[in-house]
């Protein structure tokens, strides 16, 4: 039976949702990583580094062919090479090294999925308010880290982390039944005969320089990218931040330093919608600026609240996951209907690499800066190491309201 377009989000929203059950696999075992391994703070940070190094060399060539074949092809090889790579850490990863290229792995699977399921929405639906239908796809990221959170703890305690990795397989697995068995491929395929991909097809640089050129669309990809170094560095660090801040106040969490950073992160889930609404009331490129620069006052906060009341850090917490994730929709939203019809799957190839270009460089610098500072026994280290991360996004609106970024016409 076909499904309306309109009903396939939902199924891409579970898909998604299954598929990204491995994100926090590594940063809820971090800490017990880094004792059983004798990691330093930056090695730590490179292993979490390399997740969006895998993200990143698998993303070209998957953008490239869903403007070849159907995404859903794309899509299901996606699926099965993220539960190699986490069953790999479960079963194969014994060091530095071996953690090094299964994290890749696992994160060359994420490429499959993540905007290829987006392309799979864009080329199915043909009626309604798409924004919309992307606003939710980008929202549920959170709901799938946060769900990655909440399992990999409750796993952590309960086997170790062997199984963390094991039992979290059957997340992307999932997502690849799912997309398997109920998303239809397309009635009328896009290229017919042999593909024949070559270096040009996985860099397009020339449609990357009209991407560019464009003032709208490089800047919701730069901010993008200052988006994502925030993010991921944050996301990446939250629960060894959570131990520190419990050492250092001597109080008791009401919950474990996981399930907190899983329920915090269902937080960005409402505000990246509700950015999305008010974006189209204020405009985009306003709304991204506001956010950005009150993103980074929170992400200060919060590294200065160590040693207060847990409830003053939770909730400072959760206001800089708030403010992290208003503008994740508007970014993506943004760049897809800025860009041009004929270089839209290249303008989103480069908005999601020069992303998770950000991703990679948040956990290491983050890393380094604690090393840097005082390693994490120190509060002055937590806060120089959320000022490097946070401060790139005030950068960025500086230097794009000098080019008249935030003034040109609301779309």
């Amino acid at each position: 039976m076909r499904l309306r377009s309109a009903g396939y989000t939902p199924l891409m929203l579970m898909a998604q949702t299954c598929a990204l059950l491995g994100f926090a696999c590594y940063a809820v075992v971090l800490t017990t990583l880094q004792e059983e391994w004798h990691l330093s703070n930056l090695q730590s940070g490179l292993i979490a580094s390399a997740f969006f190094f895998g993200y990143m060399l698998a993303v070209p060539l998957a953008t490239a062919l869903t403007d070849r074949v159907d995404a859903r092809k794309v899509y299901l090889v996606g699926g099965l090479t993220a539960t190699c790579g986490l069953l790999g850490m479960s079963l194969l990863a014994y060091n530095f090294g071996t953690a090094l290229f299964f994290m890749a792995l696992n994160g060359a699977g994420l490429a499959g999925t993540y905007m290829p399921g987006l392309k799979i929405l864009s080329d199915r639906i043909q009626s309604g308010e798409l924004t919309r239908h992307i606003a939710f796809y980008t929202a549920f990221f959170g709901i799938g880290t946060g769900f990655s959170y909440l399992c990999s703890g409750w796993i952590l305690s309960a086997l170790g982390w062997h199984y963390v990795f094991g039992v979290i397989a059957l997340g992307p697995f999932s997502a690849f039944l799912i997309v398997l068995l109920l998303i239809p491929a397309l009635q009328h395929e896009k290229w017919r005969g042999p593909i024949n991909i070559r270096l040009h097809d996985i860099f397009p640089v020339d449609k990357w320089k009209l991407v560019l050129q464009d003032k709208n669309a490089s800047g919701f990809i730069f901010g993008y990218t200052a988006h994502s170094l925030e993010l991921f560095a944050s996301r990446s660090w939250i629960v060894a931040f959570f131990a520190f801040c419990a050492l250092a106040s001597g109080e008791t969490f009401f919950l474990t330093a996981t399930t907190l950073a899983g329920i915090i992160n269902f937080f960005g889930v409402p505000s990246s919608i509700l950015g999305n609404e008010i974006a189209l009331r204020v405009g985009r490129q306003k709304w991204v600026c506001i956010v950005m620069l009150t993103s980074a006052v929170m992400g200060i906060a919060l590294a200065s609240s160590t040693g207060h009341s847990w409830w003053l850090i939770v909730a400072l917490a959760i206001g800089h996951a708030i403010f992290i994730m208003a503008d994740s929709a508007t970014l993506t939203a943004g760049l897809v209907i800025s860009a041009q019809e004929n270089i839209k799957g290249a303008a989103m190839g480069l908005h999601s690499l020069l992303g998770f270009a950000g991703g990679l460089l948040g956990p290491a610098i983050f890393g380094f800066v604690l090393d840097m500072t005082g390693s994490r026994a120190s509060q002055i280290s937590w806060i120089w190491a959320y000022a490097s991360v946070v401060m790139w996004g005030v950068i960025f609106v500086i230097y794009e309201r000098q080019k008249g970024w935030g003034s040109v016409a609301r779309i």
